[in-house]
Protein backbone atom coordinates (compact mmCIF):
# COMPACT_ATOMS: atom_id res chain seq x y z
CA UNK A 1 0.00 0.00 0.00
CA UNK A 2 1.21 3.70 -0.48
CA UNK A 3 1.40 5.95 2.21
CA UNK A 4 0.83 8.81 0.74
CA UNK A 5 -2.06 8.24 -1.66
CA UNK A 6 -3.46 5.21 0.28
CA UNK A 7 -3.93 3.44 -2.43
CA UNK A 8 -2.92 -0.26 -2.51
CA UNK A 9 -0.38 -1.37 -4.99
CA UNK A 10 0.04 -5.16 -6.26
CA UNK A 11 3.89 -6.37 -7.74
CA UNK A 12 4.16 -9.43 -10.49
CA UNK A 13 5.76 -12.02 -8.54
CA UNK A 14 7.21 -14.55 -11.38
CA UNK A 15 8.24 -17.79 -9.95
CA UNK A 16 11.12 -20.02 -12.02
CA UNK A 17 10.78 -23.69 -12.32
CA UNK A 18 14.38 -25.63 -12.66
CA UNK A 19 13.42 -28.69 -15.36
CA UNK A 20 16.07 -31.01 -15.35
CA UNK A 21 18.09 -31.07 -18.21
CA UNK A 22 17.78 -34.21 -20.36
CA UNK A 23 21.62 -35.49 -20.42
CA UNK A 24 22.50 -37.39 -23.92
CA UNK A 25 23.61 -40.93 -22.81
CA UNK A 26 27.54 -41.67 -23.08
CA UNK A 27 29.13 -43.35 -25.96
CA UNK A 28 31.00 -46.67 -25.14
CA UNK A 29 34.13 -44.78 -25.62
CA UNK A 30 33.44 -42.11 -23.00
CA UNK A 31 32.30 -44.39 -20.21
CA UNK A 32 35.73 -46.12 -20.91
CA UNK A 33 37.37 -43.38 -20.50
CA UNK A 34 35.59 -42.09 -17.54
CA UNK A 35 35.99 -45.42 -16.09
CA UNK A 36 39.78 -45.13 -16.59
CA UNK A 37 40.12 -41.63 -14.84
CA UNK A 38 38.12 -42.96 -11.90
CA UNK A 39 40.38 -45.69 -11.27
CA UNK A 40 43.95 -43.34 -12.01
CA UNK A 41 42.56 -40.80 -9.31
CA UNK A 42 41.02 -42.91 -7.05
CA UNK A 43 43.46 -45.86 -6.76
CA UNK A 44 47.14 -45.90 -5.65
CA UNK A 45 49.48 -45.17 -7.83
CA UNK A 46 51.40 -48.74 -6.83
CA UNK A 47 48.02 -50.22 -8.14
CA UNK A 48 47.55 -48.37 -10.89
CA UNK A 49 51.24 -49.21 -12.72
CA UNK A 50 51.41 -52.62 -12.82
CA UNK A 51 53.12 -54.91 -15.29
CA UNK A 52 50.05 -55.83 -17.55
CA UNK A 53 49.13 -52.13 -18.21
CA UNK A 54 52.83 -51.06 -19.24
CA UNK A 55 55.08 -52.41 -22.20
CA UNK A 56 58.20 -49.77 -20.74
CA UNK A 57 59.50 -52.29 -18.24
CA UNK A 58 59.11 -55.38 -21.01
CA UNK A 59 61.26 -52.93 -23.11
CA UNK A 60 63.82 -51.97 -20.43
CA UNK A 61 63.82 -56.30 -19.54
CA UNK A 62 64.37 -56.90 -23.11
CA UNK A 63 67.73 -53.88 -23.85
CA UNK A 64 69.12 -55.55 -20.63
CA UNK A 65 69.04 -58.78 -21.78
CA UNK A 66 70.32 -57.60 -25.14
CA UNK A 67 73.20 -55.66 -23.21
CA UNK A 68 74.10 -58.84 -21.54
CA UNK A 69 74.18 -61.06 -24.58
CA UNK A 70 76.23 -58.59 -26.58
CA UNK A 71 79.07 -58.28 -23.92
CA UNK A 72 79.27 -62.44 -23.16
CA UNK A 73 79.87 -62.72 -26.77
CA UNK A 74 82.45 -60.16 -26.81
CA UNK A 75 83.82 -61.60 -23.57
CA UNK A 76 83.83 -64.70 -25.49
CA UNK A 77 85.27 -63.31 -28.72
CA UNK A 78 88.11 -61.09 -26.86
CA UNK A 79 89.44 -62.88 -23.90
CA UNK A 80 90.86 -66.95 -24.46
CA UNK A 81 87.61 -68.72 -24.39
CA UNK A 82 87.34 -71.68 -26.92
CA UNK A 83 89.37 -72.35 -29.92
CA UNK A 84 92.75 -69.74 -29.99
CA UNK A 85 92.38 -66.63 -32.48
CA UNK A 86 94.87 -65.79 -35.54
CA UNK A 87 96.50 -63.42 -32.89
CA UNK A 88 97.04 -66.57 -30.12
CA UNK A 89 98.39 -68.82 -33.19
CA UNK A 90 100.73 -66.14 -34.43
CA UNK A 91 102.08 -66.02 -30.71
CA UNK A 92 102.15 -69.67 -30.49
CA UNK A 93 103.95 -70.33 -33.52
CA UNK A 94 106.08 -67.25 -33.51
CA UNK A 95 105.62 -65.95 -36.48
CA UNK A 96 105.85 -62.51 -35.06
CA UNK A 97 109.42 -62.91 -34.27
CA UNK A 98 110.59 -64.15 -37.71
CA UNK A 99 112.49 -61.65 -39.67
CA UNK A 100 112.59 -64.25 -42.52
CA UNK A 101 110.71 -67.46 -43.54
CA UNK A 102 112.97 -69.95 -44.76
CA UNK A 103 110.71 -72.62 -46.72
CA UNK A 104 111.96 -75.89 -48.29
CA UNK A 105 111.43 -76.77 -51.34
CA UNK A 106 112.40 -78.85 -54.65
CA UNK A 107 114.65 -76.96 -57.00
CA UNK A 108 115.00 -79.69 -59.73
CA UNK A 109 111.27 -80.23 -60.67
CA UNK A 110 110.07 -78.57 -63.54
CA UNK A 111 106.10 -76.91 -63.34
CA UNK A 112 106.48 -77.63 -59.75
CA UNK A 113 109.72 -76.06 -57.95
CA UNK A 114 113.38 -74.95 -60.05
CA UNK A 115 115.06 -72.51 -59.62
CA UNK A 116 116.80 -70.68 -62.40
CA UNK A 117 120.55 -71.16 -62.26
CA UNK A 118 121.19 -67.88 -64.19
CA UNK A 119 118.97 -65.25 -62.32
CA UNK A 120 118.54 -67.21 -59.45
CA UNK A 121 114.95 -67.25 -59.29
CA UNK A 122 112.24 -69.52 -58.42
CA UNK A 123 109.25 -70.77 -59.95
CA UNK A 124 106.62 -73.48 -60.14
CA UNK A 125 103.51 -74.83 -58.97
CA UNK A 126 105.13 -75.33 -54.87
CA UNK A 127 106.24 -71.97 -55.33
CA UNK A 128 103.41 -69.97 -55.70
CA UNK A 129 101.90 -72.19 -53.02
CA UNK A 130 104.53 -71.03 -50.63
CA UNK A 131 104.00 -67.15 -51.88
CA UNK A 132 100.46 -67.73 -50.89
CA UNK A 133 100.97 -69.08 -47.49
CA UNK A 134 103.90 -66.37 -46.90
CA UNK A 135 101.34 -62.92 -47.74
CA UNK A 136 98.41 -64.33 -45.16
CA UNK A 137 101.31 -64.58 -43.02
CA UNK A 138 102.63 -60.96 -43.44
CA UNK A 139 105.85 -61.27 -45.45
CA UNK A 140 106.91 -59.85 -48.56
CA UNK A 141 108.37 -62.22 -51.42
CA UNK A 142 111.70 -60.60 -50.87
CA UNK A 143 111.60 -61.94 -46.87
CA UNK A 144 110.58 -65.77 -47.96
CA UNK A 145 113.64 -67.73 -48.36
CA UNK A 146 114.03 -70.86 -50.84
CA UNK A 147 116.44 -73.56 -49.99
CA UNK A 148 116.49 -76.67 -52.08
CA UNK A 149 116.18 -79.97 -49.89
CA UNK A 150 116.12 -83.94 -50.69
CA UNK A 151 113.31 -86.10 -50.41
CA UNK A 152 114.85 -87.60 -47.68
CA UNK A 153 115.84 -84.76 -45.82
CA UNK A 154 111.98 -82.96 -45.56
CA UNK A 155 111.26 -85.01 -42.04
CA UNK A 156 114.20 -83.38 -40.59
CA UNK A 157 113.04 -80.01 -41.99
CA UNK A 158 116.47 -79.17 -42.86
CA UNK A 159 117.52 -78.05 -46.66
CA UNK A 160 120.62 -77.04 -47.86
CA UNK A 161 121.87 -73.48 -49.25
CA UNK A 162 123.72 -72.34 -52.32
CA UNK A 163 127.03 -73.61 -50.07
CA UNK A 164 126.18 -76.64 -48.92
CA UNK A 165 125.70 -75.82 -45.95
CA UNK A 166 122.69 -77.49 -44.13
CA UNK A 167 119.73 -75.40 -43.30
CA UNK A 168 116.94 -75.34 -40.89
CA UNK A 169 113.25 -74.36 -42.63
CA UNK A 170 109.96 -73.50 -40.72
CA UNK A 171 108.23 -75.39 -43.79
CA UNK A 172 108.63 -78.07 -46.10
CA UNK A 173 106.39 -77.84 -49.70
CA UNK A 174 108.11 -80.22 -51.52
CA UNK A 175 105.88 -82.25 -53.53
CA UNK A 176 105.23 -84.27 -49.76
CA UNK A 177 102.53 -86.94 -49.93
CA UNK A 178 100.57 -86.98 -46.72
CA UNK A 179 100.66 -90.69 -45.16
CA UNK A 180 100.12 -92.09 -42.19
CA UNK A 181 103.59 -93.24 -41.46
CA UNK A 182 105.17 -89.78 -42.25
CA UNK A 183 102.70 -88.34 -40.10
CA UNK A 184 103.63 -91.23 -37.40
CA UNK A 185 107.04 -89.50 -37.45
CA UNK A 186 107.74 -87.22 -34.44
CA UNK A 187 108.68 -84.24 -36.03
CA UNK A 188 106.67 -84.64 -39.27
CA UNK A 189 103.34 -82.70 -39.35
CA UNK A 190 101.03 -82.30 -42.43
CA UNK A 191 99.04 -79.25 -42.83
CA UNK A 192 95.61 -80.34 -44.94
CA UNK A 193 96.49 -81.22 -48.73
CA UNK A 194 96.76 -78.68 -51.61
CA UNK A 195 97.17 -81.08 -54.26
CA UNK A 196 95.95 -84.59 -55.47
CA UNK A 197 97.90 -86.27 -58.02
CA UNK A 198 98.82 -89.88 -59.07
CA UNK A 199 101.37 -92.22 -59.84
CA UNK A 200 103.04 -92.73 -63.17
CA UNK A 201 105.36 -93.90 -65.04
CA UNK A 202 108.07 -92.28 -67.82
CA UNK A 203 110.26 -93.49 -70.96
CA UNK A 204 112.44 -92.98 -72.94
CA UNK A 205 110.94 -91.68 -76.91
CA UNK A 206 109.88 -95.32 -78.69
CA UNK A 207 109.18 -97.44 -75.78
CA UNK A 208 106.26 -100.09 -75.92
CA UNK A 209 103.31 -98.66 -74.39
CA UNK A 210 103.20 -99.06 -70.59
CA UNK A 211 99.75 -99.74 -68.81
CA UNK A 212 101.17 -100.97 -65.77
CA UNK A 213 104.62 -101.66 -63.35
CA UNK A 214 103.96 -105.09 -63.25
CA UNK A 215 105.43 -104.90 -67.12
CA UNK A 216 108.69 -103.52 -65.07
CA UNK A 217 108.85 -106.63 -63.49
CA UNK A 218 112.80 -107.46 -63.46
CA UNK A 219 113.68 -104.47 -65.02
CA UNK A 220 114.93 -101.45 -63.27
CA UNK A 221 113.06 -98.71 -62.18
CA UNK A 222 114.40 -95.65 -60.32
CA UNK A 223 112.30 -93.82 -57.97
CA UNK A 224 112.50 -91.13 -55.36
CA UNK A 225 114.04 -92.06 -52.22
CA UNK A 226 111.50 -91.92 -49.39
CA UNK A 227 109.02 -91.98 -51.84
CA UNK A 228 105.70 -93.37 -51.63
CA UNK A 229 106.08 -94.33 -55.25
CA UNK A 230 108.67 -96.75 -54.09
CA UNK A 231 106.10 -98.99 -52.81
CA UNK A 232 103.97 -99.83 -55.58
CA UNK A 233 106.99 -100.22 -57.55
CA UNK A 234 108.50 -102.86 -55.11
CA UNK A 235 105.57 -105.06 -55.15
CA UNK A 236 105.33 -104.81 -58.90
CA UNK A 237 108.51 -106.69 -58.81
CA UNK A 238 110.72 -103.71 -60.40
CA UNK A 239 114.65 -103.77 -59.68
CA UNK A 240 114.24 -100.22 -57.79
CA UNK A 241 117.03 -97.46 -58.04
CA UNK A 242 116.52 -95.18 -55.30
CA UNK A 243 117.96 -91.24 -55.73
CA UNK A 244 117.24 -87.97 -54.10
CA UNK A 245 116.81 -85.92 -56.50
CA UNK A 246 114.46 -87.11 -59.49
CA UNK A 247 116.87 -85.06 -62.22
CA UNK A 248 119.60 -87.66 -60.67
CA UNK A 249 116.75 -90.47 -62.35
CA UNK A 250 116.32 -88.94 -65.18
CA UNK A 251 120.59 -89.11 -65.34
CA UNK A 252 120.36 -92.61 -65.25
CA UNK A 253 117.73 -92.69 -68.28
CA UNK A 254 119.58 -90.96 -70.42
CA UNK A 255 122.25 -92.90 -70.01
CA UNK A 256 119.99 -96.51 -70.41
CA UNK A 257 121.08 -97.37 -66.45
CA UNK A 258 117.13 -97.79 -66.07
CA UNK A 259 114.63 -98.75 -67.91
CA UNK A 260 111.86 -96.19 -66.34
CA UNK A 261 111.44 -93.57 -63.89
CA UNK A 262 108.45 -94.02 -61.79
CA UNK A 263 106.95 -91.21 -59.09
CA UNK A 264 103.70 -88.69 -58.89
CA UNK A 265 102.53 -87.30 -62.49
CA UNK A 266 102.79 -83.81 -61.74
CA UNK A 267 107.08 -84.30 -61.61
CA UNK A 268 107.05 -86.62 -64.33
CA UNK A 269 105.10 -83.95 -66.40
CA UNK A 270 107.61 -81.03 -66.46
CA UNK A 271 109.93 -83.66 -68.08
CA UNK A 272 107.56 -84.65 -70.97
CA UNK A 273 106.62 -80.72 -70.98
CA UNK A 274 109.99 -79.58 -71.79
CA UNK A 275 111.23 -82.69 -73.48
CA UNK A 276 108.29 -83.56 -75.11
CA UNK A 277 110.36 -85.10 -78.18
CA UNK A 278 112.89 -87.50 -75.82
CA UNK A 279 110.21 -88.90 -73.27
CA UNK A 280 106.81 -91.09 -73.50
CA UNK A 281 104.67 -90.26 -69.96
CA UNK A 282 102.57 -93.15 -69.18
CA UNK A 283 99.23 -93.13 -67.58
CA UNK A 284 99.01 -96.55 -64.95
CA UNK A 285 95.43 -95.86 -63.77
CA UNK A 286 95.69 -96.43 -60.36
CA UNK A 287 93.35 -95.50 -57.95
CA UNK A 288 95.57 -94.61 -55.33
CA UNK A 289 95.76 -90.77 -55.06
CA UNK A 290 98.80 -88.84 -53.97
CA UNK A 291 97.87 -85.71 -51.67
CA UNK A 292 100.52 -83.36 -51.25
CA UNK A 293 101.07 -81.28 -47.64
CA UNK A 294 103.00 -78.74 -46.25
CA UNK A 295 104.98 -79.96 -43.26
CA UNK A 296 105.48 -77.68 -39.98
CA UNK A 297 107.84 -79.92 -38.38
CA UNK A 298 105.97 -80.12 -35.04
CA UNK A 299 104.88 -76.52 -34.96
CA UNK A 300 100.82 -77.26 -34.59
CA UNK A 301 100.06 -72.96 -34.35
CA UNK A 302 101.86 -72.67 -38.21
CA UNK A 303 100.07 -76.09 -39.51
CA UNK A 304 96.70 -74.26 -37.98
CA UNK A 305 97.26 -71.06 -39.92
CA UNK A 306 98.62 -73.06 -43.41
CA UNK A 307 95.47 -74.68 -43.14
CA UNK A 308 93.71 -71.12 -42.43
CA UNK A 309 95.16 -70.21 -45.65
CA UNK A 310 94.33 -73.05 -47.73
CA UNK A 311 90.69 -72.63 -46.23
CA UNK A 312 90.24 -69.24 -47.44
CA UNK A 313 91.77 -70.14 -50.98
CA UNK A 314 89.17 -73.32 -51.28
CA UNK A 315 86.29 -71.45 -49.53
CA UNK A 316 86.04 -67.41 -50.77
CA UNK A 317 85.39 -67.37 -54.39
CA UNK A 318 87.12 -63.88 -55.04
CA UNK A 319 90.72 -65.66 -53.94
CA UNK A 320 92.03 -66.92 -57.12
CA UNK A 321 95.96 -67.43 -55.84
CA UNK A 322 95.14 -71.42 -56.32
CA UNK A 323 93.94 -71.40 -59.41
CA UNK A 324 96.41 -69.05 -60.71
CA UNK A 325 98.88 -71.18 -59.72
CA UNK A 326 97.63 -74.39 -61.35
CA UNK A 327 96.93 -72.64 -64.44
CA UNK A 328 100.52 -70.84 -64.80
CA UNK A 329 102.22 -74.26 -64.15
CA UNK A 330 100.73 -77.04 -64.25
CA UNK A 331 97.82 -76.66 -66.44
CA UNK A 332 100.56 -76.49 -69.55
CA UNK A 333 102.63 -79.04 -69.02
CA UNK A 334 98.69 -81.07 -69.80
CA UNK A 335 98.57 -81.03 -73.14
CA UNK A 336 102.28 -82.02 -74.19
CA UNK A 337 101.43 -85.28 -71.94
CA UNK A 338 100.18 -88.57 -71.30
CA UNK A 339 96.59 -89.36 -73.55
CA UNK A 340 94.58 -92.47 -73.05
CA UNK A 341 92.23 -93.31 -75.95
CA UNK A 342 93.04 -89.79 -77.20
CA UNK A 343 91.81 -88.39 -73.55
CA UNK A 344 94.20 -85.85 -72.48
CA UNK A 345 94.60 -86.96 -69.28
CA UNK A 346 95.09 -84.51 -66.49
CA UNK A 347 98.60 -84.39 -64.49
CA UNK A 348 96.52 -83.59 -61.45
CA UNK A 349 93.61 -82.81 -60.09
CA UNK A 350 92.59 -79.24 -61.73
CA UNK A 351 90.81 -78.31 -58.67
CA UNK A 352 91.53 -77.49 -55.41
CA UNK A 353 91.33 -80.28 -52.53
CA UNK A 354 88.23 -79.44 -49.99
CA UNK A 355 89.59 -77.78 -47.33
CA UNK A 356 87.72 -77.85 -43.98
CA UNK A 357 87.55 -75.05 -41.67
CA UNK A 358 90.56 -75.18 -39.43
CA UNK A 359 89.39 -74.49 -35.40
CA UNK A 360 89.76 -70.59 -35.16
CA UNK A 361 88.42 -68.44 -33.37
CA UNK A 362 87.40 -64.72 -35.34
CA UNK A 363 88.26 -61.56 -32.98
CA UNK A 364 86.16 -58.98 -33.88
CA UNK A 365 89.02 -56.67 -35.51
CA UNK A 366 89.98 -60.03 -37.42
CA UNK A 367 88.62 -61.61 -41.12
CA UNK A 368 89.14 -65.28 -40.97
CA UNK A 369 87.15 -66.41 -44.09
CA UNK A 370 84.03 -65.23 -45.90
Amino acid sequence: MDEESGEARFRKAVIHRRVPVQRRPRSARAQRTMEGLRRTFTQPEQVVRTWGGSLAPWRLVAVGVVMILALTFFWVRLFHVGPPSVEDLRRAAGVDEWKTLPIGVKDDQPGIAERDPEDGSWRGFDIDIAYMIAEDLGFRRDEVRFYGIESEDRARMEATDLGGNPVPVKMVIASYSITKEREDMPNVMFSQSYLHTEQSVITLKGHGKVASLEEFKDKTACTLSSSTSAVTARDSGAKLTRRNRVSECFELLDSGAVNAITTDAAILGGYKARYPDKYDHWDLGLDKTEAWGVSVGANAALRDLVNLTLYRSFEDPKDARWEQAYAGNILPETGKNVTVDRVRVPLARPQQPDTTRPAVRELPWEEVAP
